[in-house]
Formats: C-alpha cells, sequence, structure tokens
C-alpha cells in the first residue's frame, strides 16, 4: 500500500479505514495503556498523532523510539480528542525503518540559525526550515506559472559563458587546465590550450542570451542559478543564487515596470494562498508585521519616482547616511529602505539612473545623462528587482561597450542582434532569494537556501 501525506491525511473529510504513512518521529510519550507518536513526513508543518497500543507485537521496540527516528505506520483513521488536529491514527502495525542515536541534533528545543547551517543536511527537518522550503517550492512553481499563463517561453540560458553581463568582474572562473602545470605563453597563462579555447566563467546573468530568444520568440523568461565571486559576508549576498529573468520584445520601460509590479504581486498573493500554514508560522514567531506589510504591497500601486527626484528626498530627509547622497551615487541598501519604508511606507520604483552608474546594456535616455533602468525597492529588503529598457540602436550600443570598456569582439553576437531587424525591448532580473526574504521576514539570505555558497562555506 503507497503512503499517504500527512497533508493530504489531516485535510480527508471523512476517516479512512486502512491508511499508511511513513515519516519521521518528532515525539513520543507514554500513556498508561498506550504510546503515543508525533509523525511529520515533510509534506506539512503540523504532525500527524499515532497511537500505538500493547497488543503490537513489537511495542517494546516501539517505545523505544527516539527522536529522528524513521518509521512506517499502518491503522485506521479515527477523530482526535486533541485540539489542532482532526483525525489521528490508531495503528494496526508500526515498521522501524531506523532508530536513531540519542545525540540526534533536532532535539524538542529551540535552535540558533547559527546553528542550523551547521546541519543544513538536517535543518529542513524543523518547523521553519521546512515552512521556508515549502514556500520556496510554492513560489518556484508561482513563476513558471505566471509567465506560462501569459504566453512567455521558458529559455534555458548557459551556466557557462564567456561574458560578464554586468562587467563588475566578480566572476568565478571554470577552466580544465592542470593548475599544477599550467600552460604559458609570453608569461601568461593560455587559455587555447583550456577547453574552450579561451577564458570561462559562471554566469552571473542569463539577460544577454535571453535577449537574443526574445528577439525570436517576442517574450521569454529564464529561471536559474547565476554566481557571483564577491568576497560579501552580508545577509543580503550569497555566492550562488537563484534568478528570474523575463524579457520582451516591443516593450518600453514603463510596460516594464507594471510587469514587475504585476509579478510581485501574484507571487504574494499565491504564497498566501497555497501556504497560509506556513505564512502563519512565520508570522507568529519571526516577523509580527509580516501579514500587514504583505497587505500592503498587495492593496496600493507601487510609487514611480525618478532617480533625481530620489535623491532630492534623501538629502532632505535629514538622516545621517552612512553613504552621501548625490546625482551619481548609486543607491544603497539604507537609501532604498528609507524610501520604501520611512518616506513612502510602501513599494516605490526608481528609474531613469545615471549612465555612469549602470551597464553598457541599458537604452541612453534623450538627456544623454541618465539611462531607462528601474529598480523594484521593497521595505525591508531594499532592491529586489533591477531592470531596464535595452540599447536597441547600433551605433549607441557600441559607444557605451566603448566608454564602458567591454569588449565588442567578445560580443559580436550581441551586436549583430542590433543589425537584423532591431526592435525595442526590455527585461528585468529578480532575485528570487529576496522575494523568499520579502515573503517570510526571514532577514539571512543563508536562510531561504537550502545549501547555502558563501566565503569559505561548500561543505554541503
Amino acid at each position: 500500500m503507497m503512503p499517504s501525506s500527512v497533508k493530504t491525511l489531516l485535510a480527508a473529510e471523512t476517516a479512512l479505514k486502512t491508511v499508511c504513512i511513513s515519516g519521521w518521529v518528532r515525539t513520543r510519550r507514554d500513556a498508561k495503556a498506550f504510546s503515543f507518536i508525533e509523525i511529520n513526513d515533510g509534506s506539512c508543518l503540523a504532525n500527524l498523532q499515532v497511537i500505538a497500543d500493547p497488543e503490537l507485537e513489537n511495542y517494546e521496540q516501539i517505545r523505544k523510539l527516539t527522536t529522528g527516528s524513521s518509521v512506517s505506520v499502518t491503522g485506521a483513521m479515527q477523530e482526535s480528542p486533541g485540539k489542532g488536529q482532526k483525525w489521528e491514527i490508531l495503528a494496526t502495525a508500526v515498521t522501524l525503518i531506523q532508530t536513531a542515536p540519542e545525540e540526534y541534533p533536532l532535539q524538542k528545543k529551540r535552535h540558533t540559525d547559527e546553528f542550523l547551517r551547521t546541519i543544513s543536511h538536517l535543518r529542513p527537518r524543523t518547523n521553519k526550515y521546512g515552512a521556508a522550503f515549502r514556500i520556496r517550492s510554492t513560489l518556484s512553481y508561482g513563476v513558471h506559472r505566471f509567465f506560462q499563463e501569459r504566453g512567455f517561453f521558458h529559455v534555458h540560458t548557459p551556466i557557462l559563458t564567456g561574458s560578464d553581463c554586468e562587467g563588475a568582474g566578480e566572476l568565478f572562473q571554470v577552466t580544465a587546465l592542470n593548475l599544477d602545470q599550467v600552460p604559458q605563453k609570453d608569461g601568461k597563462t593560455d587559455y587555447t590550450a583550456d577547453f574552450f579555447g579561451k577564458p570561462a566563467n559562471l554566469t552571473v546573468s542569463g539577460q544577454l542570451e535571453a535577449e537574443a530568444a526574445a528577439l525570436a520568440l517576442g517574450n521569454v523568461y529564464t529561471f536559474g542559478p547565476t554566481f557571483r565571486a564577491e568576497n560579501s559576508n552580508t545577509r543580503r549576498h550569497a555566492a550562488e543564487f537563484w534568478m528570474v529573468e523575463p524579457e520582451m520584445a516591443f516593450c518600453d520601460l514603463f510596460q516594464n515596470m507594471a510587469m514587475a509590479e504585476t509579478f510581485i504581486k501574484f507571487l504574494i498573493g499565491d504564497a498566501l494562498k497555497n501556504c497560509a500554514d506556513d505564512l502563519n508560522l512565520f508570522a507568529k514567531f519571526v516577523d509580527k508585521r509580516l501579514m500587514q506589510e504583505l497587505d500592503v504591497i498587495l492593496s496600493k500601486p507601487f510609487v514611480r519616482l525618478p532617480y533625481e527626484d530620489a535623491v532630492t528626498i534623501l538629502k532632505q530627509s535629514g538622516r545621517n547616511f552612512s553613504y552621501d547622497v548625490f546625482f551619481g551615487a548609486d543607491l544603497q541598501t539604507e537609501h532604498e529602505r528609507f524610501l520604501a519604508e520611512d518616506h513612502f511606507k510602501q513599494p516605490v520604483i526608481v528609474y531613469n539612473y545615471p549612465k555612469s552608474i549602470k551597464p553598457f546594456y541599458m537604452r541612453v535616455n534623450d538627456d544623454d545623462r541618465t539611462v531607462a533602468a528601474m529598480d523594484v525597492i521593497v521595505p525591508r529588503i531594499g532592491e529586489i528587482i533591477g531592470g531596464s529598457q535595452r540599447e536597441e540602436r547600433p551605433t549607441v550600443l557600441d559607444a557605451r561597450m566603448k566608454e564602458t570598456r567591454v569588449s565588442a569582439a567578445d560580443l559580436w553576437w550581441y551586436r549583430d542582434l542590433r543589425r537584423y531587424g532591431s526592435v525595442v525591448h526590455s527585461g528585468f532580473g529578480l532575485g528570487f532569494e529576496r522575494l523568499i526574504m520579502l515573503v517570510t521576514g526571514i532577514t539571512n539570505i543563508r536562510d531561504v537556501i537550502p545549501f547555502p555558497r558563501t566565503p569559505g562555506a561548500i561543505d554541503f
């Protein structure tokens, strides 16, 4: 008999005579004539109570079950007199798959996030992390539903690349060369002997390839891992993170902003609808303002704010920021959070940034000092989406590549897109982990990724 899930059984309308459930023991306690076993199989936040009576032939073994042990139970559903659960299982058989040792690290007590990061292989069994990763799964599915229902095509963009989309130089280099005997030519590494015949890196973005697909298919999106070799130990940065990157042909900056707002609201609504129990855990124990903040995001139109106006607001705020504010300065997290949390008290889309601080591919505005870029800023997180209208004019693109010292030779194919039927097009990138932080109230990116990759941390 195939086992049911705890979630399915607890949601059942009527009792069933015979059911099978497999999972892990959360707790076990003895009463006068029974042993009560709380089982969780990861399908939901709730545990399922199993009642084992002394008539079971292995009852003495059952009484030795420890937290973390794995079991399979067959029995009959019956109404539970206990609070908070509709059904319990009266066991007719309890199979012990493996008994966990007494030193099982997840005993019935609260553990710190720092400790749980040292046992990332076990932390999904806790209430908090089980809930976070179920929400992550729902949001991932929601990303695909959102775009598929709107006629977008899913494109798989390369993880290995020869280009640096952002031009920041914080790349993980990939090589097949023997690092103990690196081939040299003129005193430098001879990359012609490497696998691709030239330097290769892990991607920081699938955007450039997505643009090529959009200029053939119309509207596309890519959703996958990206990598940044930034030696940063902040709560907001990781070396490996997931990006959602739609690209839309015949779409200008303002249509792009509207799509970004619609996308965020869709995903938050999706989580509230499909992850209510898990979200309530975070609202109760992690951030008591969570539901109120999510409701504000859903109920109010996002503010549209030109970058120059944002600078003025920040200068006149009376706040002593750690980073100076002036035209030409990139907005820091402290600036972004002031705008969203203190000044407007809701999400803000800042647009038309100075071209001096933005990458080569963003469309230069008529003032020749700003580009058609936009950032979506939300409370607690700061920037959650960055995007732009792309530069579709060949001569302007070439000038920007030269100005920002991007190799035109390496991106010959990208320049070709501006020679053969170029059109206005736009796109954005959403940091998927930052979305989960927004939805759950979790404040550290390490806690919304099952196996986080940060400087010095690659054990799992």
